[in-house]
This record gives structure tokens, C-alpha cells and sequence, in this order.
């Protein structure tokens, strides 16, 4: 599978395969290390990490044995998917290893994850995950291994830039993952790798079976992998009994109780389907979670508004540009909208992001990442929002 050993033209891919790396020396001499789920994306990225003519490792973390979740379609890190990431290495003549983390990955993310669901909060596991087992253990792994950069095959840019790399959105707006990887530190960038980040995905999968890899039409991983089914609270309460404990649902502004909820857990702000409470005058929505009290307070859509968040354990890559329009993005899913900082950025610092317009359905424990343009500031998480003054 190897080509030259000098940044060239793929006569397979058709692209720079060495220029994708951005190695520190002649390909020949380096030795990449590639973290490798079993889905289509990483292993794309360990045949043209192959393909540059350097020694090139697969890593793959075992994080859960969650049952039905082990076969399924569309699951990562577990079961079929290791048995791809193998068989995807065998087929470039490349070494791979498996590691069990299933431990750490329990008490890092999925015990996390029934934590925050139990306080009223709503997770985004994907950000504990890659911010604990996959990174930080497959940084460390990658570096014993004496590999010069760690590859992955997430959807964001690494750009060069005066004083270190800077991270970027991905060109495809429609698969970008930056959301999930605001918390990459500068030591981190500089040592990984994203060859993805200016493909789009039809282009991946043209790859993959240019490659004629076993897994070139594999389905995409789900967000949450560790949910067999999607029922996210089932999981949850099989954690946290206590999560599934009945309780009152309750009307914010008037007080009035309009109903029984079936556990705290089967909640999260902005949330409208699923309250059955009918007879109202006008759609209601979940506004807040009371953990202590197990209310689920509701109230009209006008109520969801708010003006501010404080934003806890922040991280900032790289320096703010002086003058720079900021945005965030409160939601994985969410557009970014304009804001302003009070506050420092960084260094696990508070600080508070104020909206140009009020912003609806912003949840305490998701992330609030930050952008200039295109470029990723960084981000933190929502501890707690302001509504709009009345």
C-alpha cells in the first residue's frame, strides 16, 4: 500500500498523502500512530497515513461491553467495530492494538454522564470522552510508542499558524465535530493530526473503497455509543435508581402543579414532546430541572430565554484576536450566534458569555464553544443561565 516516500500524488488517493500529516521530517523516518474505532472515518485515515510511506500503528481503546450495543450498527470502540479496525489493518500490512479501557471509560464518562443526568443537568459524553480516555491515553500511548504525531479521524482543521497551530471548523459544514473538541489543549495540537478535516464525507467513503477496505459503507457512530437503544434514561436509571424516582411537573411562573413526571432523568431544557399535560392554553416546554426537589419546572416557549451563561472550566487555544466578532455554539447541533466575553478565557477560568439576542433552550452541562469566524477559541461548560430580564 506504502507509495514514495516524498510528498507526491497518490496514484490511489489522488491526493498529498504526506502533506496531510504534515510530518517533521521525510515520511521514510516517521512512525504514526492512528486511533482507530472500527468506523470508516479512522480507518481512512490509517490507509492514507499508509500510504505516505511511514511505519504506521492502529490504536484502538476497548471503552464498553454494553451487550446489544457491541453489535450494532453504528456503535464505536466495541465488538464488530474491533474486529473492523483489525481486519482494516491486516488489509494495509499495518500493526494494531487493542487496549481495555473499558474501567476508565465507565468512571470518566458513563458514570459522568448518569451524574449530570441525576443533577438536572444534560451531558455531552462525547466531550468527556475525548477530553479523558481517548485523548489524554492515546496521546500518552502514542508518544511511548515514539510515534511523531497521533492521527485522527475527526472532521476539524489543524492550520499552521505564527506561535502554533490554530483549530479550525471542518470544510464540511455538515460534518464538522469542533463542537466536541473545543477542549484540545495547544500540546495536544501540535501533536495531532486531522487529515479529514477538508474532505467531505462522500470523498471518504470514495476512499475507503478505493482502498477496498471491508468497511468502506459502514453507518456513522451514534453520538452516545454506550446507548444500545437510544433510550438514554434507561441507562441512566439502571446507573441511578434514583433518577426514576416519580416527582411533580410544575408550572414556573404560576407554581401551579400540573401533573406527575416519571423520573428527573426523562428531562432535559428546551424539551416539549413527552410532558403529557394537556388542557393548557399554550404549548409548554421544559425550562428547568430541580434536582433537590424533583420538579420539573415548565412554563411558554418565552420563558427559555435567556441573555447570559457562566461558563465553568475553560479552555482557550491559542490568543483571542484583538477585535475578533465572537460566536458560540450552545448546542452540538446549534448555529453559532454573536456574544460577547466577560471574563477571562482559559486555564480552567469562569467566565460569562452574553448574547446579542436572547438564545433559547441553553442547558446547563452542555458546552458553550467558541468561535472567531471559522477558528476555534475554545469553550467551557454551561453551569448556570441568566434569564431575560421581564
Amino acid at each position: 500500500m506504502n507509495s514514495t516516500l516524498t510528498s507526491t500524488i497518490s496514484p490511489i488517493f489522488g491526493l498529498d498523502t504526506a502533506a496531510l500529516f504534515d510530518l517533521p521530517r521525510p515520511a521514510a523516518e516517521c512512525r504514526i500512530v492512528v486511533a482507530m474505532s472500527g468506523g470508516v472515518d479512522s480507518s481512512v485515515v490509517a490507509a492514507l497515513a499508509a500510504d505516505t510511506g511511514a511505519e504506521v500503528i492502529g490504536i484502538t481503546l476497548q471503552l464498553y461491553d454494553y451487550g446489544a450495543a457491541t453489535g450494532r450498527k453504528g456503535a464505536c470502540c466495541a465488538g464488530d467495530d474491533i474486529a473492523d479496525a483489525r481486519a482494516v489493518c491486516d488489509r494495509l500490512g499495518i500493526a494494531h492494538y487493542v487496549f481495555d479501557h473499558e474501567s476508565a471509560f465507565k468512571e470518566e464518562v458513563v458514570d459522568q454522564f448518569a451524574d449530570e443526568y441525576l443533577a438536572g443537568r444534560t451531558p455531552v459524553p462525547c466531550i468527556r470522552c475525548n477530553m479523558g480516555p481517548k485523548f489524554t491515553d492515546l496521546f500518552r500511548m502514542a508518544r511511548e510508542l515514539g510515534a511523531d504525531c497521533l492521527a485522527t479521524g475527526h472532521y476539524v482543521r489543524r492550520v499552521e499558524a505564527e506561535g502554533g497551530p490554530h483549530l479550525y471548523r471542518a470544510n464540511d459544514p455538515t460534518r464538522d465535530q469542533s463542537y466536541f473538541l473545543y477542549a484540545t489543549t495547544q500540546d495536544q495540537l501540535d501533536y495531532i493530526r486531522f487529515p479529514l478535516g477538508g474532505l467531505p464525507k462522500t470523498k471518504v467513503r470514495e476512499l475507503a473503497e478505493a482502498a477496498e477496505l471491508r468497511n468502506a459503507m459502514k453507518p456513522d457512530s451514534q453520538d452516545i455509543c454506550f446507548v444500545p437503544d437510544g433510550n438514554y434514561a434507561k441507562i441512566v436509571t439502571k446507573l441511578r435508581p434514583e433518577g426514576g424516582v416519580p416527582g411533580e411537573i410544575v408550572h414556573a411562573a404560576t407554581g401551579e402543579t400540573l401533573g406527575e413526571h416519571k423520573g428527573i432523568v426523562h428531562y432535559t431544557v428546551g424539551q416539549r414532546k413527552g410532558l403529557d399535560i394537556g388542557g393548557q392554553p399554550e404549548p409548554l416546554y421544559v425550562i428547568r430541572l430541580d434536582a433537590e426537589t424533583r420538579e420539573v419546572r415548565v412554563g411558554p416557549k418565552r420563558m427559555l430565554a435567556v441573555e447570559s451563561a457562566e461558563v465553568i472550566e475553560t479552555n482557550c487555544i491559542g490568543s483571542i484576536p484583538e477585535g475578533a466578532q465572537l460566536t458560540a455554539k450552545v448546542r452540538s447541533l446549534a448555529k453559532p450566534v454573536p456574544i460577547t466575553l466577560e471574563g477571562p478565557l482559559g486555564d480552567m477560568a469562569t467566565t460569562r458569555i452574553r448574547f446579542a439576542t436572547p438564545e433559547f433552550g441553553v442547558a446547563p452541562g452542555q458546552a458553550a464553544v467558541i468561535y472567531a469566524d471559522d477558528r476555534v477559541i475554545g469553550g467551557g461548560w454551561i453551569d448556570s443561565t441568566q434569564a431575560v430580564s421581564s
